[in-house]
């Protein structure tokens, strides 16, 4: 556990120290759960939302994308449930005075039993060597098996008083279990009573006669009050799509682990409308096509899966969650959900405006169905980056810190590097980077021997370095290194371009 506690504060320094993410107001020393992205972040967090956007938009004749405002009528939120139902379940420990989510403290209890799972394995992996098999060893050890019996226990428990909206409930599992606060080490807790996630804002001049207004808590509603706007607008047939990128807000008591849960964050949402009768289908097509996605950026496939929800929410009727091991375990990173014909039908109720869809086929009108696929900008971000941050030993037995990132995500391409900072090598370094910087992000960089020069560019993630050398000036070629192998080759200046190309394509999925 250490050693993964180790890896995951290695992250949030190098994020730092590299210019990818900073502590946002850090000179009035901060404030919680609120970061900026740097200059590397930047490129890097817009590099995955042109990712998904291509992936959903681009590449899709049937989905389209708006853009669609932060603040809207404050109706929307109730029509939602939002304002009666998004609520967090919350315990304070009376010692400490600390405040903490229900369901947070028995997932994190439920986490350690996971740990000794690990620790079995790990034990046995030693034992046994390249003959151990991990899924053979966890369906059949004694030990192991007892601990997932008290998980599914547990689980099982939990989803039941969470159905139940059953708050009582919900504080005496956490005695039964013996769970203490972090802080205190006590177990002296309140009852658990539900808090409302949603930051509340005025508008107009006067504070007194203004109306009360939400900051959005996720961006769907947007999509779903302008449904008629696009199809109609759009000419659009069921069945199609509408995506966004967008802010949103949470008053998260329990904002913690780095990005993975702030009160500001970025979702990248797509609400897929169809026939009623066909949902459950394009379900489980929208669950496969999301998780080909996250494969295609080559992360290996056990760092992925799938976990459907115990509990649905009220307004579906089929949900699961694509998970990543992060260093902190298996977190949610997406979620594909059914929600029924719940949020136009809600919206239509409020607004007193149909929202529906004549079906010229079947030569009738109806309420369509939603599947909806949504996943954090920002969870993203730290699932790739977390998986692409290595310390790796060479076989010289020096040291280096590469950070592995899928070359269409990285920020910059490519690093011009002239040798030596004389001998006209910085001018023709100057021309090759004004020849390709139109095609592609690059960065200049003459400080320091090449090799420091080449670490730095390995830390920050650059699949390519181009070095301009004394050979360069008489043959017209440059020496190009590869980020991950290491290995180097000549290139001759004028096939540059289409070898950049070649290597740095957009991700395509199968």
């Amino acid at each position: 556990m250490a050693n993964q506690e180790e890896i995951f504060k290695k992250v949030v320094s190098h994020a730092k120290e590299y210019g990818f993410i900073f502590p946002s107001s850090e000179i009035y020393d901060g404030l919680a759960a609120v970061y900026d992205y740097g200059q590397l972040g930047t490129e890097l967090k817009n590099n995955i939302k042109q990712y998904w956007w291509r992936a959903m938009v681009q590449y899709h004749e049937n989905i389209v994308g708006i853009d669609s405002a932060i603040f809207m009528h404050p109706r929307i939120w109730k029509a939602s449930g939002h304002v009666d139902a998004f609520n967090d379940p919350l315990i304070d420990n009376k010692d400490s005075k600390k405040r903490y989510r229900a369901d947070v403290l028995i997932e994190d209890h439920i986490a350690k039993i996971e740990e000794k799972i690990n620790k079995e394995c790990e034990k046995a992996h030693k034992r046994f060597g390249d003959a151990f098999d991990r899924q053979q060893f966890i369906t059949t050890n004694a030990r192991v098996l007892e601990h997932q019996k008290q998980i599914d226990e547990i689980h099982a428990k939990y989803a039941e008083l969470m159905n139940a909206n059953d708050l009582a409930g919900l504080k005496q599992l956490i005695l039964d279990l013996g769970i203490v606060c972090p802080v205190s080490g006590t177990r002296n807790w309140t009852d658990v009573r539900q808090f409302n996630l949603m930051f509340a804002t005025k508008m107009g001049s006067v504070i007194d006669d203004s109306d009360t207004l939400y900051l959005r808590p996720e961006t769907a509603q947007g999509i779903f009050v302008n449904f008629l706007n696009v199809q109609k607008s759009g000419r659009m047939k069921i069945p199609f799509g509408i995506a966004q990128i967008g802010k949103a807000f949470r008053n998260e008591i329990v904002a913690r682990q780095f990005i993975f849960r702030m009160r500001e964050f970025e979702q990248m949402e797509m609400q897929f409308f169809v026939r009623p009768g066909t949902e459950l289908e394009w379900f489980n097509h929208w669950k496969e096509e999301r998780l080909k996605w996250h494969l295609a950026l080559g992360i290996p496939a056990e760092k992925y899966r799938y976990h459907d929800h115990e509990k649905l929410a009220h307004y579906a009727n089929a949900a699961t969650d694509i998970e990543f091991e992060f260093p902190f375990g298996f977190k949610e990173l997406e979620g594909i959900h059914s929600r029924t014909d719940f949020d136009l039908s809600r919206h239509s109720e409020f607004s007193g405006k149909k929202l529906q869809y004549f079906d010229s086929e079947l030569n009738e009108s109806y309420t369509p169905y939603v599947i909806e696929t949504s996943i954090g900008v920002d969870r993203t971000f730290l699932a790739i980056f977390s998986h692409a941050l290595k310390d790796e030993t060479l076989p010289d037995g020096s040291t280096r810190t590469v950070l592995s990132l899928p070359a269409p995500l990285a920020p910059y391409k490519a690093a011009i590097l002239p040798l030596v900072k004389k001998d006209g090598l910085p001018e023709k370094a100057r021309e090759i980077m004004n020849t390709l910087k139109y095609d592609f992000m690059l960065q200049y960089d003459e400080k320091d021997a090449i090799g420091r020069r080449y670490r730095r560019q390995d830390a920050i993630g650059t699949p390519y370095c181009i070095t301009v050398d004394n050979d360069t000036l008489s043959d017209n070629t440059v020496t190009v290194r590869d980020r991950d192998n290491m290995q180097q080759q000549r290139i001759s200046i004028e096939k540059l371009r289409a070898f950049l190309y070649d290597h740095i394509q957009p991700v395509k999925i199968d």
